[in-house]
């Protein structure tokens, strides 16, 4: 059963990966198996395997952290790198190149992001200032989970559809990025953040002189992360950097462009061991009957789960609407107000990111840690379900009149 699979195989494997349904779903698998774990007699392994440090010794470095850790702050950074070539790749050559063809979902991504934090902090002004840190916690958008469920349902929505949404999360993610680096960092450490720059500048060089070995990029990348953590920024940014530093256009007799070529080789990696890993340990929240009572009268579970609803629907579908009627602006002639509804409801699963930004709100030992995660959970599967509805009802009516058009 562990043996080494062959070259064929593997590939195959990397491929089924690559897929945004799969991405999501095994996203679904781990986070499932977190509640359930979390949730049965045996939920004191799941705590101890979250707490334990795999190495001690690694305290005078900074690196003595436990897995739950090492899962949020070293695995997801290969997450964040994916989605640093990505971004990089759509700022170069594809939908916000031009702005007059990005200018709606970058408006769309902006109010998606400003409409959920004043909905969470209307529903947590009254409490003590420090529920008011959570405010970013619905803001964000997770790219895999909502492109997986669009996929799922989408077998004759227009193309424009997923183009909107996978604009409006790339978005969506380099701001929620920005908010972290900005808002989410308790010490900082600007001389370790330096230091970052030499692994950086390293890296940056070789990947523009076509030198992709892999014996030197990914120490030079190790670097740049163990810097970054030093300095108290979330290392997860360090990812980000390192995406951002790999050249786009191909060159000469190139068939593709580097970043295209690093992100076919780490969107496998990122899918399908660092985001499930981090649900795995993130997402395990007791769903008892206390802690779940005072979970759905806590107003940041509220607040995050209004957010994550209505918060972007309202962001998302009125900016939209206000851009068409009042500016030269228009939806895509594909799309319809009800499918703009439809992604803007999706644009409501959070998961990844918000999570991750839930778990540098609020202390370890805080109740409202597990009161977000379940908040986050519930929130994006509503999210998911309303979407769901709307799109699939979308899908029938675009099959109808493909139907229709071909008899």
């Amino acid at each position: 059963m562990l043996a080494r699979i062959s070259g064929p195989e593997a590939r195959t494997l990397a491929q089924v990966l690559r897929t945004e349904t799969v991405g999501g779903s095994l996203l679904l698998l781990a986070a499932g198996i977190a509640l359930i774990w979390a949730n049965t007699p045996w939920h004191d392994t799941y705590e101890a395997a979250r707490s334990f440090v795999p190495w001690p010794g690694g305290a005078a470095l900074g690196l003595d952290l436990d897995i739950a850790h090492w899962a949020s702050d070293g695995l997801l950074a290969i997450f964040f790198f994916v989605i640093g070539l990505e971004l990089k790749r759509e700022f170069v050559s594809g939908e916000l190149r031009n702005p007059r063809t990005a200018a709606v979902p970058i408006v769309a991504a902006v109010c998606g992001m400003i409409a959920p934090a004043l909905v969470f902090l209307a529903l947590t002004i009254g409490t003590d200032g420090a529920a008011l840190r959570g405010w970013a916690i619905p803001t964000a958008t997770d790219i895999a989970f909502a492109l997986a469920v669009l996929a799922v349902l989408s077998s004759h929505l227009p193309t424009s559809l997923r183009a909107f949404l996978l604009t409006l999360a790339v978005v969506d993610d380099l701001l929620a990025i920005t908010v972290i680096a900005l808002f989410y960092t308790d010490s900082f450490h600007p001389g370790m953040l330096a230091a970052a720059l030499v692994p950086l500048a390293l890296f940056g060089l070789l990947v523009q002189l076509r030198k992709t070995w892999w014996w030197a990029l990914v120490p030079l990348g190790l670097l740049a992360w163990f810097f970054v953590h030093a300095s108290g920024v979330h290392a997860t940014i360090a990812g980000v950097l390192l995406g951002f530093t790999v050249p786009v256009l191909a060159r000469g007799n190139e068939p593709t462009g580097i970043a295209e070529r690093l992100e076919h080789k780490w969107r496998p990696v990122s899918a399908g061991i660092a985001v499930p890993l981090f649900a795995l340990f993130a997402a395990g929240v007791s769903l008892s009957g206390d802690r779940l009572a005072s979970a759905v009268t806590d107003p940041v579970a509220l607040g995050v789960v209004a957010g994550l609803v209505l918060g972007k629907l309202i962001g998302i579908f009125g900016s939209t609407f206000l851009l068409a009627k009042f500016t030269r602006a228009s939806l895509d002639p594909g799309m319809s107000w009800w499918d703009l509804a439809g992604v803007a409801l999706l644009a409501g699963i959070g998961f990844t990111v918000s999570l991750l930004i839930g778990e540098l709100a609020f202390d370890t030992g805080d109740p409202r840690t597990d009161h977000v995660k379940t908040a986050v959970l519930a929130g994006s599967l509503l999210a998911a379900l309303l979407a769901s509805i709307i799109l699939g009802a979308r899908n029938k009516v675009y099959q109808r009149l493909e139907k229709i058009n071909s008899d």
